[in-house]
């Protein structure tokens, strides 16, 4: 973990509002240019292999160390969907089993050099979220996905004192689904509302680095294992934007 330059902890308050989405397509994004690993560290829920079309892969070993699985997107995986026996199979362990995995998800594996380490946080605020971020140590930013709506907010909220708590470093805030594009006409429909997230921000000293419109594009690019930011239209530009700002952000000041 020491040889990640920079640690990215990508968490939200509650589940169903594109965390590993926003994830998945910033990893893709920085690594056009970057050295940038991605930890699926969703133990209950490992969608990441499923976005990148590489569910059906498993991890190499060599030496005794875990090896990311490699993408097309010039980025390396882990995640514990690639030792499940199918994507059916529920992971049914106690908390003692679960911690255990998450020391040797962080702690077996050999990134190699790394710009950028973006760990996918498992939604919530509990025993999970919190190992990782203890076994994680220094961590330079953590970006709170939520979506517009009050009941949405509420959870965000959490997730942005959680990653104070945790010690993060710099805190900033992604507001996904903000408007609805349709898909014949072009108009926006604001279907839970817009500017929840950067009023969030606003209120808890948190960096608000944009917002995300629902496009049917980001639905179809992830049901066919291949990143929205990586096809062209306009979820490209719109994720291409996020992950330029939040690598500024992770970076911080002093680097600029």
């Amino acid at each position: 973990m020491k040889r990640a330059k920079h640690v990215l902890m990508v968490l939200s308050g509650k589940g169903g509002v594109g965390k590993t989405t926003v994830a998945v397509n910033v990893a893709c994004a920085l690594a056009k240019g970057l050295r940038v690993g991605l930890l699926d560290a969703d133990l209950h829920g490992p969608n990441v292999p499923k976005m990148f079309g590489i569910e059906r892969a498993t991890m190499p070993v060599k030496d005794g160390r875990i090896l990311p699985v490699p993408t097309p997107y010039n980025l390396g995986v882990v995640s514990i969907a690639f030792g499940l026996p199918d994507a059916d199979t529920p992971l049914i362990w106690r908390g003692p089993l679960k911690m255990k995995a998450i020391r040797q998800l962080l702690e077996e594996v050999e990134w190699g050099k790394l710009d950028l380490l973006v760990v996918d946080l498992p939604p919530g605020t509990g025993d999970e979220p919190l190992s990782m971020a203890q076994v994680l140590g220094e961590v330079d930013a953590a970006l709170v996905v939520t979506t517009p709506q009050q009941m949405a907010l509420l959870d965000a909220r959490k997730a942005v004192n959680f990653s104070r708590r945790v010690g993060v470093k710099r805190v900033g805030v992604v507001e996904n689904m903000a408007s609805l594009v349709c898909p014949h006409c072009g108009a926006e429909i604001d279907l839970f509302g817009v500017g929840g997230g950067e009023e969030m921000a606003r209120e808890l000293g948190a960096e608000f680095l944009g917002r995300l419109p629902m496009l049917t594009e980001v639905v179809q690019a992830g049901d066919a294992g291949r990143p929205a930011v990586a096809g062209d239209s306009r979820a490209r530009e719109a994720f291409l934007d996020l992950a330029l700002r939040t690598w500024d952000f992770v970076r911080g000041p002093a680097e600029g």
